[in-house]
C-alpha cells in the first residue's frame, strides 16, 4: 500500500514538472515566433509623480498615434518630451540639444570667422538678441540694429536653442554665400527676413589707448578664451607709457569665459574673494585674488548689456571699493551653466549654480547699480556704444573727470 502511494505521488510530481516545463517552453517559442520584444519602460518616483499625469501622458500618446493625420515617429515624440523636460523649468539658459546641435555647441570659436558680423547674447526670456552689428559688417549694411531678436536661420526656428554661440555657428558658412536670417524688432513690433552675404569677419575683442592726462583706456567687448593675455599685455604697455589711472569699458560686453575674468580681476584687486558659486546643496566654490593689485584709480563703464563675466568683474571692483562704476544698471545674469553630453551624442546645458559678488549678493535678475549713474544722450538709444561719438559720450567723459580728480 505504501509503495503504491509513493508511486502515485511520484507520477503526479512528474506530470506537474512536465506541464510546467511545457508551458515555459511553449511561451518562449511563442515569444520568439510572434516577434515580441521586451518592453522598455520609463519609471517615476510615485511619491513625486501622480498616476494621473502618467495616465495623461499615455492617453495623449495614444491619441496622437491613432488620430494624427500623418504617420508618427515615436522616437521623435520621445525626444520632444525630453526637450520639454528642460523647457518646463522656465530657465532661459537650460536646454536640451540634439546630437547635431551639441556638436555645434562644443566647437571652438576662433578669432576670425566667415559670417555676417554681429555680437549677440540671450535676453531675459532666452531669445538671441543683437548686441551690436559690427562697423562696416554685412549685418550693419543690411540694416540690422541693436535689440533685434533672431528667431530663424535659413527657416529653422532657433528660439528654443538658448545658446548664442550655436546660433552664431548656424549663421557662419562659406565666404560669398548668403544666409537667410529672420529677425523680430520689438521697437516696431514686426518680423522680417534678410538675405545677408557672408564675409570674413575679424574679431577684435579688446582695444586700448592712452587718453589725455595719462589715463589708460581698455575696452573689452567679450571675455573670449584669450582675453586675459591681451588685457595683461595692454595693461603693461599702458603702465610703461606712464599711465596714472585706468578706465575699463565693459559696456555692451555680454560676458564669456569664467577663468578669464577671474584672472583679470586677480591682477586688479587686493587679496580676497573675487567671486563664489553656490549650488542647490549650498556647496560653495571660491575664486580668490592674491595680494598683488593695481595701485592707481580705476573707473569701470557699464550699461544694460554688461552681463555675466562683465558683472563678475564690475561687481568685485565695486565691492572691494577698488574703483568707481559709471553708467547704467547692468543686465543681471548671476547663473552658472554646465554642459552634459549624453550617450548618443545629444546633450543638455543646465544651470547648476548661482554666483555671488564678494559681499554675498547674487545679481540674477537684479543687476549691479553703478556708483554714478550717467545716461547717454537720447539720440543713442538702441545704438551700440562703439557707434557713439566721443564728443557725445557722457559716460566716458564722466569717467575721465572721476579719474582726474583721484590722480595724485
Amino acid at each position: 500500500m505504501l509503495k503504491n502511494k509513493k508511486l502515485l505521488f511520484g507520477m503526479i510530481a512528474l506530470v506537474v514538472v512536465t506541464a510546467t516545463i511545457s508551458v515555459l517552453v511553449t511561451g518562449l517559442v511563442l515569444y520568439n515566433w510572434n516577434g515580441f520584444q521586451p518592453r522598455n519602460e520609463i519609471t517615476f518616483d510615485p511619491n513625486k509623480v501622480s498616476t494621473q499625469n502618467i495616465d495623461k501622458f499615455n492617453q495623449v500618446r495614444k491619441i496622437l498615434e491613432n488620430k494624427y493625420y500623418k504617420g508618427i515617429d515615436e522616437n521623435s515624440m520621445l525626444e520632444g518630451a525630453i526637450g520639454g523636460m528642460a523647457q518646463s523649468l522656465n530657465d532661459p539658459y537650460t536646454a536640451y540639444y540634439t546630437k547635431e546641435q551639441m556638436q555645434m555647441l562644443t566647437e571652438d570659436i576662433n578669432g576670425s570667422y566667415v559670417g555676417i558680423g554681429i555680437s549677440i547674447d540671450l535676453d531675459k526670456d532666452g531669445l538671441v538678441t543683437v548686441i551690436e552689428p559690427f562697423e562696416g559688417s554685412p549685418a550693419q549694411k543690411a540694416g540690422v540694429k541693436q535689440g533685434d531678436k533672431i528667431t530663424k536661420v535659413n527657416g529653422k526656428d532657433v528660439t528654443g536653442l538658448k545658446d548664442s554661440n550655436t546660433v552664431v555657428k548656424l549663421i557662419k558658412g562659406t565666404e560669398g554665400t548668403s544666409v537667410k536670417v529672420t529677425f523680430y524688432r520689438p521697437s516696431e513690433g514686426k518680423s522680417f527676413d534678410l538675405d545677408i552675404v557672408r564675409k570674413k569677419i575679424k574679431v577684435e575683442n579688446l582695444k586700448s589707448e592712452m587718453l589725455p592726462g595719462d589715463i589708460g583706456y581698455i575696452q573689452i567687448k567679450t571675455f573670449d578664451a584669450e582675453i586675459n593675455n591681451y588685457f595683461q599685455n595692454s595693461l603693461n604697455s599702458l603702465i610703461k607709457q606712464g599711465m596714472k589711472g585706468l578706465i575699463i569699458d565693459l559696456r555692451d560686453d555680454p560676458g564669456g569665459y569664467y577663468d578669464q575674468v577671474v584672472a583679470i580681476a586677480d591682477r586688479l584687486l587686493p587679496k580676497g574673494v573675487i567671486v563664489y558659486t553656490e549650488d542647490k546643496n549650498k556647496k560653495r566654490e571660491y575664486e580668490n585674488s592674491d595680494a598683488r593689485e593695481l595701485g592707481m584709480p580705476i573707473a569701470v563703464l557699464v550699461n544694460g548689456n554688461s552681463a555675466s563675466a562683465s558683472e563678475i568683474l564690475s561687481g568685485a571692483i565695486k565691492d572691494f571699493k577698488k574703483g568707481t562704476l559709471i553708467g547704467t544698471k547692468t543686465f543681471g545674469k548671476g547663473l552658472v551653466q554646465q554642459e552634459y553630453t549624453l550617450g548618443d551624442g545629444s546633450g543638455v546645458k543646465v544651470t547648476i549654480a548661482r554666483y555671488f559678488t564678494p559681499s554675498g549678493v547674487c545679481i540674477q535678475g537684479i543687476g549691479i547699480q553703478p556708483n554714478i549713474e550717467v545716461k547717454l544722450p537720447d539720440k543713442y538709444k538702441n545704438i551700440p556704444v562703439s557707434q557713439v561719438q566721443r564728443s557725445d559720450d557722457t559716460q566716458l567723459q564722466k569717467a575721465i573727470d572721476v579719474i582726474q580728480g583721484q590722480i595724485k
